[in-house]
């Protein structure tokens, strides 16, 4: 057995894991401290607080009483409260309430008035959109946003300026008109730029020092990499933003919106791709991938894709954003997340899509990985956007869910009292079926599908 060899992958899998666990245990963490501090809030107390299962590795108990813990196993977590018979917080343990007093016994899950009990349980998921929505207002506030004009932030590094070609554009230019289409907004830059020619040059109308010039400058939308998709077959031949495709398949390209043409075409063969990268030229080969990606009216549509997004042939100007302002693209940031994955699985329930979009822990502790080698901000973005999931899944109403269990408090809500003991553990043993085979489907996608 070749030892040696085997250290690179081994290498690269306990770094996918050690990222999976960060991931899991920062949004489990969040969770679980949800229904914790509501809870603390609501009156009712909290025995345990583990982060993990199985074989306790450190514990203390607080000043409250409160046992603190982390696990064994990483892949979860619970809140055990008073008089609850386990981490569930369906059931009680009837004999331990039957003895106490009024008072213990509002301290308990199952004593506490209804809104206790819903806040508590509705605090996890709750807690994971908060998370999710701090984590995308930090990036707006930091990274800043797009001027709503046109304007000219850097020039990025391109063939065409290496081989001497005239670049009139310079930072600041406000861009009013691309060759002779007016641009006063970037919805209507992208439009007159997919309306050009590709040339070496093209024409700007810019605003410069309060003086209006024509100028010559770079194509606006080279085949320029802007972003590269996690897990992808761009990611896989390692290319990265700010590359050039010049050809595909030895045929030259001039704009990015001839490569899905070209990719499309391929029908998922391989394709050969001459790539420049700060002033070297070299090949790489790699195979689309069959993807289902959302449309803009809410459907789906399945292309070959190669996982890249264009960039324009400058850096936008950014301004700064405001608390309220970031935290209003965070929000929405945050639904878009949840609309694309409840659509997502709709259409994966009616058939609309391949059910393999549907990935398990294997799938996720891999784009995990992948996130991380791509640095921290793609490791952090994507642990927010797998904390909206994760809290848009607690929501679902099955029992052992959070959801189930507001569905278990809406139904005392309307009635005027709680399922009974029986119901709630038929109930909840097909809620566990449901999710377990559920994991099972997702485990056997991450398995067999491409």
């Amino acid at each position: 057995m070749d030892i040696i060899g085997l250290i690179p992958s081994f290498g690269g899998l306990i770094w996918t894991l050690a990222a999976f666990v960060v991931a899991l245990s920062i949004i489990v963490a969040v969770h679980e401290y949800g229904h914790y501090i509501v809870g603390r809030w609501s009156g009712i107390h909290a025995e345990v607080f583990s982060l993990g299962f199985g074989p306790v590795l450190f514990s203390r108990v607080d000043r409250r009483g409160t046992r603190w813990q982390v696990a064994l196993l990483p892949l979860g977590g619970y809140v055990k409260f008073l008089g609850d018979a386990d981490a569930a917080s369906a059931t009680a343990d009837s004999s331990a309430i039957a003895g106490m007093d009024p008072a213990a016994r509002r301290r308990t899950m199952q004593g506490a008035p209804l809104w206790a009990r819903a806040a508590t349980v509705a605090a996890g998921p709750f807690f994971n959109f908060v998370m999710s929505i701090i984590v995308f207002a930090g990036f707006f506030m930091v990274q800043g946003v797009a001027t709503d004009v046109p304007t000219v932030g850097r020039i990025t590094d391109l063939p065409t300026a290496s081989q001497g070609t005239s670049q009139g554009l310079a930072e600041g230019d406000r861009i009013l008109a691309i060759e002779g289409r007016e641009t006063p907004d970037y919805p209507a830059f992208y439009a007159a730029a997919g309306a050009t020619q590709p040339a070496p040059t093209v024409d700007y109308r810019v605003l410069r020092d309060d003086r209006e010039l024509v100028v010559e400058g770079p194509f606006p939308l080279p085949p320029l990499v802007g972003t590269i998709q996690l897990q992808s077959a761009a990611a896989a031949a390692d290319l990265e933003p700010g590359d050039v495709i010049l050809s595909v398949n030895g045929e030259p390209i001039s704009s990015f919106d001839e490569l899905p043409e070209r990719v499309a075409a391929s029908g998922g063969q391989s394709l050969l791709l001459e790539v420049w990268r700060g002033g070297e030229t070299f090949e790489v080969t790699l195979v689309p991938r069959r993807s289902d990606v959302p449309t803009a009216s809410g459907g789906f549509e399945t292309r070959w894709l190669i996982g890249i997004t264009s960039a324009p042939a400058f850096e936008p100007e950014t301004r700064a954003t405001g608390p309220f302002e970031a935290l209003n693209r965070g929000v929405q940031q945050t639904v878009f997340i949840a609309q694309t994955s409840l659509s997502g699985l709709w259409h994966m329930v009616t058939g609309a899509i391949s059910s393999c979009n549907l990935r398990g822990p294997i799938g996720i502790a891999e784009t995990s990985g992948a996130a991380a080698a791509q640095g921290v901000e793609s490791f952090v973005w994507f642990i927010a956007v797998l904390s909206t999931a994760v809290g848009l899944l607690n929501l679902f109403p099955v029992p052992v869910l959070d959801g189930g269990h507001l569905v278990f408090h809406a139904w005392e809500a309307v009635t005027g009292r709680p399922p009974s003991e029986r119901a709630l553990r038929i109930l909840m043993t097909a809620g566990f079926a449901m999710l377990l085979t559920l994991m099972i489907f997702a485990l056997t996608n991450d398995i067999f599908c491409p």
